[in-house]
């Protein structure tokens, strides 16, 4: 199988200072795994074309249908379970979002599986986990596996297998803050949503100004393959299931 060539750049090389020179500083090593996500990153930064598509999902009905899910299951759900969820929802109506384009960079592999990533912070660096087959679960399921998963890689970390396979990234900050942001796209997937902190906001309904819970998005998308319009369109999606939880909670 022929191999993609990586790009030649012509950089000026990294500054050597000496910090000590200019006052006090502590010296730590990059853990292991920072440094292979380093790599990771570069790399998919510099070979591809990244566009960030800005959008607001109304979650006003999700925290409700969220604490009714938990009470009636004995399961924490978190309102990443049901982001997982949307995904696949906007996956299913938008195919061009579940595909990668091959090591040849000649072919487009369509994906017929929904395998989503979930980037987790953890005191090494972060990790992304794959939820396998988030269509055949139920939210309350996927919750659990959230929890399992995101225990086991803050505490013993993750094999390879559990991170690989992935179809599309969501990277959360929503329970910490933020209005919007541009997540890097995990190759070989072709974008990954970044949810920061939902807020309340005034929206004229019916002729009336209405308090909604407003959900901010950030998309990524590789421009190779991927346009605006497409990435309007998935947000849209994307939008409208995290807008009706109860039917998304029934899928």
């Amino acid at each position: 199988m022929n191999t993609p060539t990586r790009p030649q750049l012509d950089l000026a090389p990294w500054p050597n200072v000496d910090f000590a020179a200019h006052g006090s500083v502590q010296v730590k090593p990059i853990s292991r795994i920072q440094k292979l996500v380093a790599s990771f990153l570069s790399r998919n930064w510099v070979m591809i074309p990244h566009v960030t598509h800005n959008d607001e999902a109304d979650v006003t009905e999700l925290d409700a249908a969220r604490a009714k899910l938990s009470a009636d299951s004995g399961t924490k759900v978190t309102p990443l379970a049901f982001l997982v969820k949307a995904a696949v929802a906007a996956l299913k109506a938008q195919p061009k979002f579940n595909a990668s384009i091959d090591a040849t960079g000649q072919n487009i592999v369509f994906k017929e599986y929904f395998h989503i990533g979930i980037a987790v912070d953890t005191p090494n660096g972060l990790l992304v986990p794959v939820i396998r087959d988030a269509d055949k679960k139920s939210i309350v399921e996927i919750a659990k596996e959230i929890a399992e998963t995101s225990q086991l890689a803050r505490t013993k970390g993750l094999p390879m297998d559990r991170m690989s396979g992935g179809c599309f990234t969501i990277s959360s900050l929503g329970s910490i803050g933020g209005t919007s942001f541009t997540p890097i796209i995990n190759a070989p997937e072709l974008a990954v949503m970044g949810v920061s902190k939902a807020y309340d906001k005034p929206v004229r309904r019916d002729g009336e100004l209405a308090w909604c819970n407003i959900q901010p998005l950030s998309l990524s998308y590789d421009h190779r393959v991927i346009n605006g319009a497409d990435a309007a369109r998935f947000c849209v999606a994307f939008a409208q299931a995290l807008s009706d939880p109860a039917q998304l909670a029934q899928t």
